[in-house]
């Protein structure tokens, strides 16, 4: 079997990627200044996936080569009570997108193919209905950004459950001549999982291998993603795979989602992953982007990937080839997000900070992009800091620890006290913005609120019991009760 340069040269590189393996990740964890974050956001997930009622979490947060942490909450499996862990195994959804593309872009750079092919040079079956010849051949290059006006499921009715009948390969060519290209090329954006679809395929007929066979020999292997996988390993139900759980109805309640494979559209949505693999599939990304050369595919090639080549006509779609590219508040992120039957997923990855967010759960409906910016706000700036002052941080004074501890508020939810910079800090939850409170020591038991333009505001007062432990939290002559 012919092996393709990209491979030939990923194998001189073939050592994978070690997360956690440098002393520095520990250090940057431990830091008190990205800890405190840390803590923040062990205390959010923890309350959310009971507020919320989410089944499981898996969550990782990626500096440079290093998985500096990582947790799982809730349960992979509810019935038998099996913890979320960052090795739990989740349908991946439309993050398989990203190595369908890195796919395609190794033949790409070995000369095989060029992106404005029709894709019917490659796939003679493609004999979709062409509703506007006037803009030419549907090319892999519009496919790749989601241009390429082509509706965005074959035709089965694959999304639909209990049996989420997902087509085979043969299925979806014997019935691609009935369907019809919906705009003209390089008019709208259109999201299309037939599209990405239709690049595997052209994979497997250029590379003359079995699609799953040629992204395990050519990407996974070789960059050590032992649990990331084509389809859903069903020899792990019951174990490592979380079970999907659906939405909820009107009761509140999720349902268990029967096993299912992806099949055909495996190219599009059938991945399976876990944290730990996605944290190293980004840590290759943020070391061949700073090291350039060829590990796996070339480092010009991924950042043409990365580099916006498609804009929605309403400028809320950035599309890269393959990746999502978005920017918010002066940065840029890359990755993808994934959705499947009672499965959401997100990777997400600042290559300016070298910092990637990994958002994995098997609860239908819940939003894994609002997690995973909201972590960017609070991580990125507190990891900058420890980089760029790595001796700065105030060390928390011993006297304010016994006032730690979750406090139930009055009108529902609850506050946490922690340390922040050797002052008292608080957050409070349920939220899906949780912000940290800073307060001044003022009195024996008494704090009062920094306001943003360092003036003091209201004042907060900790009462002692006879054993000299913290019972309540009094704000504005109403009291929270100490739990833990």
């Amino acid at each position: 079997m012919k092996k393709t340069l990209a491979y030939t040269l990923s194998l001189l590189f073939l050592a994978p990627v070690l997360l956690g393996a440098q002393s520095g990740a520990g250090a940057l964890a431990s830091d008190p200044r990205v800890a405190t974050v840390l803590e923040v956001i062990e205390l959010w997930m923890d309350a959310q996936v009971d507020y919320e009622d989410i089944p499981g979490v898996s969550m990782g947060i990626v500096y440079d080569q290093d998985l500096i942490w990582s947790k799982g909450f809730g349960y992979s499996h509810v019935e038998t009570n099996i913890p979320a862990a960052p090795n739990t195994i989740y349908s991946i959804c439309s993050i398989s997108k990203l190595f369908t593309s890195i796919g395609l872009m190794q033949l790409r750079d070995e000369g095989l193919l060029r992106l404005d092919d029709p894709i019917a040079d490659h796939l003679p079956w493609f004999t979709i209905q062409d509703s506007h010849p006037e803009t030419g051949a549907i090319d892999l290059q519009g496919v790749l950004t989601h241009s390429a006006g082509l509706p965005r499921e074959s035709d089965h009715p694959y999304w639909t459950g209990p049996e989420y009948p997902f087509p085979t390969s043969e299925q979806i060519i014997d019935r691609i001549s009935d369907q019809e290209e919906l705009y003209p090329a390089d008019t709208y954006y259109q999201y299309s999982n037939l599209g990405l679809t239709l690049a595997g395929e052209v994979v497997a007929a250029i590379s003359g291998q079995p699609y799953a066979e040629y992204v395990q020999e050519h990407i996974l292997d070789p960059l050590g993603l032992d649990s990331t996988s084509p389809e859903i390993p069903e020899n792990h139900r019951g174990e490592r795979l979380a079970t999907p759980y659906s939405t909820p109805g009107r009761d509140g309640k999720r349902t268990a989602i029967d096993f299912y494979q992806v099949r055909g559209i495996a190219p599009a949505a059938g991945y399976a992953s876990t944290v730990e693999d996605l944290g190293r599939f980004a840590s290759w990304q943020f070391g061949l982007l700073e090291e350039g050369g060829a590990k796996v595919l070339h480092a010009t090639t991924l950042r043409e990937m990365q580099r916006v080549h498609f804009v929605g006509e309403d400028f809320q779609a950035y599309r890269g080839i393959g990746f999502s590219v978005s920017r918010r508040d002066g940065t840029t992120y890359v990755g993808h997000g994934g959705s499947c039957p009672g499965y959401r997923t997100n990777l997400s990855m600042s290559n300016e900070d070298k910092i990637a967010v990994v958002f994995m759960t098997n609860g239908g409906e819940v939003s894994p992009g609002a997690y995973t910016s909201r972590i960017f706000d609070l991580v990125t700036p507190a990891i900058n800091e420890a980089l760029e002052n790595p001796g700065g941080a105030k060390q928390p004074s011993q006297e304010l620890e016994k006032y730690k501890g979750r406090y139930d508020r009055p009108l529902g939810g609850e506050t946490h006290v922690l340390i922040k910079d050797g002052k008292l800090a608080t957050v409070s939850f349920p939220t899906m913005n949780p912000q940290l409170t800073i307060y001044e020591h003022v009195g024996e038991h008494t704090f009062r609120r920094i306001r943003d333009d360092g003036e003091l505001a209201e004042a907060t007062t900790f009462e002692i019991g006879s054993d000299g432990e913290v019972t309540r939290m009094v704000r504005n002559t109403n009291y929270s009760i100490r739990v833990r």
